[in-house]
């Protein structure tokens, strides 16, 4: 908990500088559909996100994403999400982005469906390493039903201005999730 304490800090003064640092600009695309497999290590679950942002021009983000999971033991598990962002361009390499989003999640099992809404939080950075390869880092919160905070770790490929691939580490309190994916930018 206190390096997440820590975490927050760091990235709530990098927001505060990113608003004085002036026009520079990562040449980062927010306008893209993305398709991942997703693998979680509890239960032996795994499914699908297609998710998606917009970038309206003016920093702001219309971002939304539909998952769905299956778990080994007869439990399936679909997520609607759609919010908003903001991006701070923070350096000529690096932007810093922040989400809220609404998220509304059934879970079936045999013996009922349960059906539960709440909020999503997002903090991060994203920022190019080489002109081909991005990372992402951000620390997330989720508010549904049971509350839970997670650090994502991420990196993809850019194959070309409308594609890039990659992988995503999830490291939670209660599991910890692996995705594989692709994202194409329009």
């Amino acid at each position: 908990m206190k390096i997440l304490v820590l975490i927050v800090g760091l990235l709530a003064q990098g927001i505060a500088v990113a608003q004085t640092a002036g026009k520079q600009h990562a040449d980062l695309d927010y306008t893209y559909l993305e398709l991942r497999f997703i693998d979680v290590d509890t239960n032996g679950g795994d499914g699908l996100r297609f998710s998606g942002s917009y970038d309206f021009g003016n920093d702001w983000l219309l971002v939304g994403g539909f998952t769905t999971l299956d778990f080994n033991n007869n439990v399936d598990s679909t997520a609607f999400e759609i919010g908003a962002g903001y991006v701070w361009h923070y350096s000529e390499d690096f932007d810093l982005v922040s989400t809220l989003r609404y998220v509304d999640v059934e879970i079936d099992n045999p013996a009922q469906s349960i059906n539960d809404n709440g909020f999503a939080f997002s903090a991060g950075v994203r920022g190019l390493i080489t002109p081909k390869f991005e990372i992402r880092g951000s620390v997330n919160h989720i508010d549904v039903g049971n509350s839970d905070t997670y650090l994502e770790l991420a990196g993809d490929y850019i194959f070309s201005q409308q594609f890039a691939a990659g992988i995503s580490l999830e490291f939670a309190g209660d599991n910890d999730v692996v995705t594989i994916g692709g994202r194409w930018f329009f």
